[in-house]
């Protein structure tokens, strides 16, 4: 089937696309694509692949890429296009725009010019985990990527330590096992999370258990797109071995201050309390 072209006004539009299955695009979403003066996306091949699938042609409009090492170079083509009247659409690799995506600072530029813009809303990786993870919905916190260094990605997870709502992170597959690990010594090792992986697609995988576990399970890379989900945790208790050893640990990577810092908000003793004890044991 060859989709039909519907006039749309000019400006810019975000278009979500499907995370794997190509039938999970809407029908918005390719009026939009095949309505639009000006296609970017963060990745031309598999959005043209998209739209061959879908029966929507390209024709002779321009197809931009955009992305992380492009971007400074191809926005102000699109902002160009926008001034002078047309429509562009803006669509990521999978899934919705601006989520852990490049398109952030062409929408900024948008918005900030005064150029209408719009969306057509669909699939999200972080959403669609969260839906599939049987994990607590009613309060969520998407938290993207995670730093590479391990101390780093410590000091980032025990800054969402006593968040009281879920936590959604995206992973990459080679550095699942050690998220998982460094989460299940942050976070708690018995706090329930599920990784899902390759959402959508033939080998769809929903794994669910303790931060332990999914860390030995996942101890060897698995493959494709990886998200996981980790439940909210309580209050922490710990007796005074148990704090002196997070705050040794701390104090491995971090000055004393952000040690005390990084343990407060870990086990919810004051401040105060833990840059005195990380002093005596930064002394010792």
């Amino acid at each position: 089937m060859n989709w039909q072209t519907r006039e749309i006004a000019p400006g810019l539009y975000l278009v979500a696309t499907p995370l794997g299955n190509a039938r999970d695009i809407t029908l918005r979403a390719l009026d939009i694509l095949a309505s639009a003066d000006v296609l970017a996306a963060e990745d031309t091949r598999s959005l043209r692949r998209l739209m061959e699938i879908h029966g929507v042609a390209l024709g002779d409009r321009p197809l931009v890429a955009y992305h992380d090492h492009n971007g400074d170079k191809a926005r102000p083509k699109l902002m160009a296009a926008l001034d002078a009247g047309h429509s562009v659409v803006y669509a990521s690799e999978a899934g919705t725009p601006l989520i852990s995506d490049p398109g952030f600072d062409l929408m900024r530029a948008a918005l900030e010019a005064g150029v209408p813009c719009t969306t057509a809303p669909g699939p999200t990786a972080a959403v669609a985990a969260l839906t599939l993870s049987g994990l607590p919905s009613d309060r969520f916190l998407f938290a993207g990527f995670l730093p590479n260094n391990s101390g780093k990605r410590k000091s980032a997870l025990a800054e969402l330590a006593s968040v009281p709502a879920t936590l959604i992170f995206y992973e990459s597959p080679k550095r699942l096992g050690a998220m998982l690990r460094d989460a299940a010594e942050t976070l708690g090792a018995d706090r329930q999370a599920v990784v899902c992986r390759e959402l959508t697609k033939k080998f769809e995988e929903r794994c669910a258990g303790t931060l332990a576990a999914l860390a030995e399970r996942y101890d060897e890379p698995p493959k494709g797109e990886i998200v996981v989900v980790i439940d909210r945790g309580a209050a922490r208790q710990a007796d005074q071995a148990t704090l002196d050893d997070a705050l040794r640990d701390a104090l491995g990577r971090l000055s004393v201050k952000d040690a005390a810092s990084e343990v407060s908000k870990i086990y919810g003793i004051p401040r105060r309390e833990a840059y005195q004890r990380a002093m005596a044991l930064g002394k010792n």
